[in-house]
C-alpha cells in the first residue's frame, strides 16, 4: 500500500469500508474519527456505532476535531498506520467553529488556515496514511449559499490532498476507480 491515499466517495459509495480494508487488520491502527457526537441525533449515533463495530477491536480510536487533526497526524510514527474519517465531516467542524457559514472574509481566512495546516501534516505524516472524503463534483449546483459554500471549500481541500497522495481512489456504487 501507498504510504497517502485519499480515496473519495459520494454519500453511501462504500468509501469508508473500501479505505478500513485497505488496511492490514492486524496493524497498528489509529482509527481518526473526525465526526462530532451529538447525543441528540439518535440516527447519527446509530451511524458512528455501524463505523465501530465494523472496525477491528485492536483499532485505537482518535477523536480530532479542526484544532486537533494537524498535530495527530504529524505525531504518528513511521509504523504508525493511520484512517482518518472523514474529511467532508472535519471541514464542516472548521466551518462552523470559525462562523463562516455567511462567508465572513475573517473566518474564512481561518478555515484556509486550518485546511494549510492539514495539507501539510498529510505532506509530513510518517505514517502510512489512508484519508476519506466525500467527493462533491459530480452533484447540481447547491441551491443554498452555504452548501456552495462547503462544496467549493471541499472540492479544493480534496484537489490539494490529492496533489500529495500516491495513491487516489473515487468509489462508485461500491466500485473502486484508481485515478492515481
Amino acid at each position: 500500500m501507498a504510504a497517502r491515499t485519499l480515496v473519495l466517495g459520494g454519500a453511501r459509495s462504500g468509501k469508508s469500508a473500501h479505505a478500513e480494508g485497505l488496511l492490514p487488520a492486524d496493524a497498528d491502527v489509529d482509527y481518526v474519527a473526525t465526526a462530532r457526537r451529538d447525543p441528540d441525533d439518535a440516527e447519527w449515533s446509530r451511524r458512528i456505532a455501524a463505523h465501530v463495530e465494523r472496525r477491528p477491536a485492536s483499532w485505537r480510536t482518535v477523536e480530532a476535531g479542526p484544532d486537533e487533526l494537524a498535530a495527530v497526524l504529524l505525531a504518528a510514527g513511521p509504523d504508525r498506520w493511520l484512517l482518518v474519517d472523514d474529511l467532508a465531516t472535519w471541514l464542516t467542524a472548521a466551518l462552523d467553529d470559525a462562523g463562516a457559514w455567511e462567508r465572513d472574509p475573517a473566518a474564512l481566512a481561518a478555515v484556509a488556515e486550518r485546511c494549510a495546516e492539514l495539507v501539510d501534516a498529510v505532506a509530513r505524516c510518517r505514517g502510512r496514511l489512508v484519508l476519506v472524503s466525500a467527493e462533491v463534483g459530480l452533484g447540481v449546483v447547491p441551491g443554498t449559499r452555504s452548501g456552495r459554500l462547503f462544496r467549493d471549500e471541499l472540492g479544493a481541500l480534496n484537489a490539494r490532498l490529492a496533489e500529495g497522495c500516491d495513491d487516489v481512489l473515487l468509489l462508485v456504487a461500491g466500485i473502486p476507480l484508481r485515478l492515481r
